[in-house]
């Protein structure tokens, strides 16, 4: 099945891509250090999360606006990787590998969103795109 009726839309989607995921990172950022909405696992974070938080909570809205897109999206595809690595695989002390298992869905989604973003940058619906750095 063609799905040639989107192509025109590209560049509108990646900047709904990278819109989207900029407010679901924000969103993280906002739990883990304003503590809203109010969720159990981030009660009491230890440091690295509050870094994390902080990481999510900057460049998740740079990413909504489409400032630095491509930096931001990057340090946040690291992060992701290491939320990954550090936060789920290894959260037990044993490598539990498979993402349903170990809870580590959504950060392996956001690492390679973000990677993606990295290369194709912000799209036309952004700051990056208007000073023409896109």
């Amino acid at each position: 099945m063609q799905f040639e009726f989107l192509a025109p839309y590209r560049p509108q989607l990646l900047s709904v891509l990278r819109i989207i995921t900029g407010l679901l990172l924000f969103q993280y950022g906002v739990a883990k250090l304003f503590k809203f909405p109010v969720l159990p696992y981030f009660a009491n974070i230890p440091p690295l999360i509050v870094a994390a938080g902080t990481l999510e909570l900057v460049l998740g809205a740079l990413l909504i606006v489409g400032l630095f897109t491509r930096l931001s999206a990057f340090i946040l595809s690291g992060e992701m990787a290491f939320a990954y690595f550090m936060g789920h695989m290894f959260k037990t002390g044993e490598p539990v590998w498979h993402p349903l298992n170990n809870g580590g869905t959504g950060a392996a989604l956001f690492c390679f969103v973000c990677l993606y973003l990295a290369s194709a940058g912000a799209g036309p619906w952004s700051i990056d795109a208007s000073r023409g750095k896109s």
